[in-house]
C-alpha cells in the first residue's frame, strides 16, 4: 500500500486536480479533431496547455506505479515517462528535418531560403530542454528549499527534510543519498561522450548505438535496487492507496489517455509554434528551444518544487538528475533513428555550426552539475551558479555587440568546463568513490549507507 505524508483530515481534491487536467487538454483535442485553426499563437497556446495537462497525467501516473515495482526502477521510470511530451515534441521537429532532408540534402532548405533549418529546430528542442531541466531544475530544488528552512525556521527541519541540512552562518546543502550514485556516473559517461559531438558534421546510428547502450546499462543497474514503500502525494498518492486492481487500473487508464493526448497534439503544438515565430516576427529557434521545453518539462519541474517545498529535497533532485541521464542519453540517441526513418538515409542528423555550440554549451553544462554533485550535495552557492549562468546566456545576448555574440556561447562553455575540471581535481577523492559505488558496489551495501 502507498504511504502519502499529506494529511487525510482534509477532503481529497486529488479527482479534481485529475479532472482538471483532462479539462486543460480538451481545447487542443477540440481544435485538432476539428481541423480548426484560431491563429498560430492561440493555437500554440491551446496544444501547450493540452501536453501540460498530458504531462501532468504521466507523472501522476508513474508515481502511482513506484508501489508496484523497485525503488531504483521506479525513479527511472518517472524520469522515462516524465519526459515524455518532450519526446513526442523533439521527434516531431526530427521527422520534419529528415523529410526537408530528403528534399533539400544537408541543408534541410531550399537554395537561398533564410528559414531557421527544420534539422537544427530538432536539436534546438533537445538542448533546450536539457539546459532548462539542469540551468532551473536542479537549481529550484535547492533553492525553494533553502526558502522553506528560513521561512519556517527549525520546524522546518522536522517535515521529513531528510537530505536537507541547515545551520546557522552555513548555506543550505542538499544531500544525496548512495544510491544516486548510479545515475551521476552513468550521467558522467553520457556527459563525457556528448562533448565529442560538437566535433561531428552528424548524429549517426553510430552515437544511437552508444547512448542508447548506456542508457539500457543503466536501466539494467538501477532495476537492482530494493523494493520501498514510494511516499506519495496529490493525485499519485490517490490512486497509489487503492487497492491493486484499482490501483493497476488507474495509473494505466492515466497512462493511456495521456498517451493519446500527446499523439494528436504534440505535431500541431510544434507547427502552431514555427508559425507563430513567421507571424510574430519572433526567431523560430528561440520558441522551439525555450518555450516548447518549458510546456513539456513544466509538470515534472513543478513536481519536483513540491517535493522540495516539503524537504523532500532528495527524492527531488535524484528524480531531476534521472530525468537528465534519460534525456542525455536516450532521447539523443533516438534522434538519429527517427531522422532516418523519416529521411531515407543513415547519413545522421546534420549539425551545423550554430548546433554545435549549442551542443557544446549543453555538454559542459552537464559536465559542471555533475562536478557540483560530485561529493553527493549541493549548496545554495553550487544552485545559485548554475541558474546564473543558465540566466547568463540570455543576459549577454541582450547587451553584447553582434561581433561579440557569437563568442558568447563559446565563452560560457569555457567558463563551465573550467569550473568542472577544478570541482573535480579538488574532489577527486570523492570522484573516484561516486565512480565505485555507481559501477560496481552492490545495492545492498548502498542501502545499508542511508
Amino acid at each position: 500500500m502507498a504511504t502519502s505524508s499529506a494529511g487525510t483530515t482534509r477532503r481529497d481534491r486529488s479527482p479534481v486536480l485529475v479532472a482538471a487536467a483532462v479539462v486543460a487538454a480538451v481545447p487542443g483535442l477540440v481544435l485538432h479533431v476539428a481541423g480548426i485553426s484560431l491563429s498560430p499563437p492561440v493555437d500554440a497556446l491551446l496544444f501547450g496547455l493540452a501536453i501540460i495537462g498530458a504531462a501532468f497525467l504521466l507523472s501522476w501516473a508513474a508515481e502511482a506505479a513506484q508501489v508496484d515495482i523497485s525503488a531504483g526502477l521506479a525513479i527511472a521510470l518517472l524520469a522515462l515517462v516524465a519526459v515524455l511530451p518532450e519526446y513526442a515534441v523533439d521527434f516531431v521537429f526530427t521527422i520534419q528535418g529528415g523529410e526537408a532532408y530528403a528534399q533539400y540534402g544537408p541543408t534541410c532548405l531550399p537554395p537561398g531560403s533564410a528559414e531557421q533549418s527544420p534539422c537544427g529546430l530538432a536539436l534546438a528542442n533537445m538542448t533546450g530542454a536539457n539546459r532548462i531541466l539542469v540551468g532551473v531544475g536542479w537549481a529550484l530544488v535547492v533553492l525553494l528549499a533553502a526558502i522553506r528552512l528560513r521561512r519556517g525556521g527549525a520546524d522546518a527541519g522536522q517535515d521529513g527534510g531528510a537530505g536537507t541540512s541547515h545551520q546557522p552562518g552555513h548555506p543550505t546543502k542538499v544531500t544525496l543519498l548512495r544510491t544516486d550514485s548510479v545515475p551521476l556516473v552513468f550521467l558522467l559517461i553520457a556527459t563525457l561522450y556528448s562533448l565529442t559531438l560538437p566535433l561531428r558534421v552528424s548524429i549517426t546510428l553510430v552515437d544511437t548505438v552508444v547512448l542508447v547502450g548506456i542508457f539500457v546499462l543503466y536501466s539494467i543497474r538501477v532495476s537492482k535496487a530494493p523494493a520501498e514503500d514510494p511516499d506519495l502525494i496529490g493525485p499519485s498518492a490517490w490512486v497509489g492507496r487503492m487497492d491493486a486492481p484499482k490501483r493497476r487500473t488507474g495509473y494505466i487508464g492515466l497512462f493511456v489517455v495521456a498517451a493519446v493526448i500527446i499523439l494528436l497534439c504534440a505535431e500541431p503544438f510544434a507547427e502552431s509554434l514555427v508559425e507563430t515565430g513567421t507571424e510574430l516576427g519572433i526567431s523560430q529557434f528561440f520558441l522551439v528551444q525555450w518555450l516548447a521545453p518549458l510546456a513539456s518539462e513544466a509538470p515534472e519541474l513543478l513536481v519536483a518544487g513540491l517535493y522540495a517545498w516539503r524537504l523532500k529535497t532528495t527524492d527531488a533532485l535524484a528524480t531531476l538528475v534521472s530525468s537528465k541521464v534519460n534525456q542525455w542519453s536516450l532521447l539523443v540517441g533516438t534522434l538519429p533513428v527517427v531522422f532516418a526513418l523519416s529521411a531515407g538515409s543513415f547519413n545522421g542528423l546534420p549539425i551545423d555550426a550554430m548546433q554545435r555550440e549549442e551542443l557544446l554549451i549543453t555538454a559542459a553544462q552537464s559536465l559542471f552539475a555533475v562536478a557540483l554533485l560530485v561529493t553527493l550535495s549541493i549548496t545554495v552557492v553550487g544552485a545559485l551558479s548554475l541558474l546564473g549562468l543558465f540566466l547568463a546566456q540570455f543576459v549577454l545576448a541582450a547587451t553584447l555587440p553582434p561581433p561579440l555574440q557569437e563568442l558568447e556561447l563559446l565563452v560560457l562553455s569555457a567558463v563551465y568546463l573550467i569550473a568542472a575540471i577544478v570541482l573535480f581535481v579538488r574532489h577527486r577523492r570523492a570522484l573516484v568513490s561516486l565512480v565505485r559505488d555507481g559501477l560496481r558496489t552492490p545495492y545492498a551495501d548502498l542501502t545499508e549507507a542511508k
